[in-house]
Formats: structure tokens, sequence, C-alpha cells
């Protein structure tokens, strides 16, 4: 098991930017795949962005592809979202999540998830 922090949510205009961070605790991070999920006001968690323990493997949800990227630094502990050229429906509450072994997209795969952090994109 690993626990998850998130942290960077906020309130941004259209177009601009921000930066998510995921703390995890535990000594075998890099062994664990991390995603990214949303979930917009009622709407159904979605999967957001992916990234594999060590191998570099990224997979990304079209909705977000050439905006977002996902990146960790297993150092530290932590993996990222930078969310760039943000769009009123990247409007959700932001959750990571972590899963040992191979990187997936789907959400109940991942079985130790953060709290979530809020992204509001306003006009």
């Amino acid at each position: 098991q690993v626990q998850l922090v998130e942290s960077g949510g906020g309130l941004v205009q259209a177009g601009g930017s921000l930066r998510l961070s995921c703390a995890a605790n535990g000594r075998t991070f890099s062994s664990y795949a991390v995603g990214w999920f949303r979930q917009p006001p009622g709407k159904e968690r979605e999967f957001v962005a992916a990234i594999s323990g060590s191998t570099g493997i990224t997979p990304y949800a079209d909705s977000v592809k050439g905006r977002f990227t996902i990146s960790r630094d297993n150092a530290k502990n932590t993996a990222y979202l930078q969310m760039n050229s943000l769009k009123l429906e990247d409007t959700a509450v932001y959750y990571c999540a972590a899963k040992w072994g191979v990187v997936v997209t789907t959400t109940s795969r991942y079985d130790n998830w953060g709290q979530g952090t809020q992204v509001t994109v306003s006009a």
C-alpha cells in the first residue's frame, strides 16, 4: 500500500496553467504506476494520464493530449501533472492514484487513491 496526497489545485483563468503534485510515502514508489483521474461536477470519474514506474510509458486521454504532461521524480516519491492551455471543461476534482506493476488507464485497476484537489477554470 502507498498513501498519496495531492496538491496544487486552485482557480485559474481559461488558457492558464497549473501543476498538480502527488506525494507518496513508501520506499517502493518506482514499482508503482501512477495515474491522474478527474471527476467533473455531476459526472463519472475519468482517466486523464498515467505514467509507468520507471519505463517512461505515458498514456493520455485524447481530451488532454498536447496540453497536459505527466511526469514523476522517483527520488522524491512524487508525480506531477502539468496542465497548460486549460479549458472550462477541465474543471473537476483531480485525483492521483497508484497501482503496483504495469501502467493501465482503467480506474478500477488502481487501488491507492489520494483525497483529490479541486481545479476550477474560469472564463
